[in-house]
């Protein structure tokens, strides 16, 4: 695939750049972190080229300057608010978090629980990471926030929150999810920080909306795509525009909590605020690394469509009023494209109209697009990950990767023992059995070294897949969306 980003500058740029902001402040920084600090597929996606762990790098070249806090919300904790890419709750994913900032050797000091009024849900978690000897610090509401000025800034305001003890120059503040209280942690530090006298600062690094990018180019449009849930819109941010004279793109809620924000800079440090604009607060490089302008481009409308689907899908499966698919429509009217635009969609619904049985098919890395056929032995899917793995061997079409007899024992097991209705075998069993045959069969064994190569690619089926396919399709990297129909009219769907 071809590559828009380079991943090396950024490394160096932004890391360069958070020292310079540190140094500015008296040689400490509150960096609220926002987005996925690690596993940023989104950005991968979207910018070719940007590794999904570059910011978990990045810390790590930081490694000796930096800590980590972990905000919560306390009634996210009660309400056991679910992260939806990973099943999980939030309480449970800050465990998660601190189990992977450790295993990149990151020091994370503490976990502050914002927002707390004693639920029980959070005094119990309370307890329980204090067990596991995490420091843990309790942030309260505010009456007025965010309007009540004079209240925040006072004794008690921000005055009544726990002061979080830090170590270290760099403070990077993360959380579960959005919602979790990252800014007001930091600001709450600095006006303790104030009291103490310890110069102190604060900024914000967003990958997105790149700043520096036109309002609706696809990138920018991508990230209104995956956050039409949220309500965020791309806008011109006109406190830097009218101090520079400058065109720069942020988001709305930055944009209207900005004249907020610089009033409590100006409280809290008894002065003038540090930032004119909120593009100045931010510290983001990504668009100075972009090296193919076209290749981004047509990545995020590829992007943008996927989006749709996804959430066109959350509508058929009655999760959602339709409300986000159609956001994501309009946005896909600004960029240009449709449904049409891709390519694994057409050829899919023209194989499904060909068999009259659902298909699938998957773009590979060079551009050519594999089908795959419901059969009596094998779903869409897993006939498509068989002939895309024929294909990236160099194997003739018509042999076989595995013999009847082969699949016909794992179709018994499932059921005549494990009660399965369906007898076909999903893309997991699949790839199991192929693992067999490549132990006696050096032609089954060269199609199985195909596997990382179906990395990145694009992948579509006309019926929404069991979550059996989809994972097993997440776990080997392929971009995966789904016409938003079920195969049967059945009303229960497994």
């Amino acid at each position: 695939m071809k590559q828009g980003f380079d991943s090396e500058k950024y490394l160096k740029m932004q890391s360069q750049h958070i020292r310079e902001r540190i140094d500015r402040f008296g040689g400490k920084l509150y960096l609220e972190f926002g987005g996925k600090l690690f596993d940023d597929y989104h950005a991968s996606r979207v910018l070719p080229g940007f590794n999904p762990d570059n910011k978990i790098k990045l810390l790590c070249q930081l490694r000796d300057k930096a800590e980590i806090i972990i905000a919560i919300n306390a009634g996210d904790i009660e309400k056991n608010k679910v992260r939806r890419d990973y099943g999980i709750t939030y309480d449970l994913d800050v465990l998660r978090l601190i189990d992977v900032f450790r295993s990149y050797g990151l020091y994370v000091g503490s976990v502050c629980i914002t927002r707390y009024t004693g639920q029980p849900a959070a005094k119990s978690f309370m307890k329980r990471l204090e067990g596991l000897g995490i420091k843990v610090y309790r942030h309260y509401p505010i009456e007025g926030y965010p309007a009540n000025i004079s209240s925040i800034v006072s004794e008690e305001g921000y005055g009544k929150n726990e002061y979080i003890e830090t170590s270290r120059p760099l403070v990077v503040v993360t959380a579960p999810g959005p919602g979790s209280g990252k800014m007001a942690t930091c600001l709450s530090q600095l006006y303790h920080d104030h009291k103490r006298g310890i110069a102190a600062g604060y900024s914000k690094f967003e990958t997105f909306p790149i700043w520096n990018l036109p309002l609706n180019h696809p990138v920018n449009l991508a990230y209104e795509a995956a956050t039409a849930d949220l309500d965020d819109v791309n806008m011109i941010d006109p406190f830097h525009l009218e101090a520079y004279g400058v065109t720069t793109v942020n988001y709305n809620r930055d944009v209207e909590v900005f004249p907020v924000l610089a009033a409590i800079f100006e409280r809290i440090a008894e002065g003038e605020c540090p930032y004119k604009s909120p593009t100045d607060m931010g510290v983001n490089m990504a668009g100075n690394c972009i090296t193919d302008d076209e290749v981004c481009r047509y990545a995020s409308k590829m992007e943008i469509i996927r989006r749709w689907f996804t959430a066109e899908e959350t509508r058929a499966k009655g999760l959602s009023d339709g409300a986000e698919a159609d956001k994501i429509r309009i946005i896909m009217n600004k960029a240009g494209v449709t449904e049409e635009d891709r390519p694994a969609r057409r050829e899919a619904m023209e194989k499904a109209k060909q068999t009259g049985e659902p298909a699938a098919a998957i773009m590979l890395q060079d551009g050519r697009v594999i089908t795959g056929r419901t059969s009596e032995l094998l779903g869409a899917v897993s006939a498509m990950l068989l002939n895309a793995l024929k294909a990236l061997a160099g194997i003739d079409d018509e042999i076989k990767l595995m013999e009847p007899e082969i699949i016909e024992p794992v179709q018994s097991l499932k059921v005549n023992h494990l009660g399965s209705v369906n007898p076909r075998l999903h893309s997991d069993e699949v790839l199991l059995a192929l693992s067999i045959c490549a132990a006696r069969d050096n032609i089954a064994a060269k199609a199985m070294e195909q596997l990382p190569k179906l990395k990145g690619c694009e992948a579509h089926s006309t019926v929404i897949l069991s979550g059996v396919d989809e994972n097993c399709l997440k776990k080997l990297g392929v971009n995966l969306t789904c016409e938003p129909v079920y195969q049967t009219e059945a009303l229960y769907h497994k």
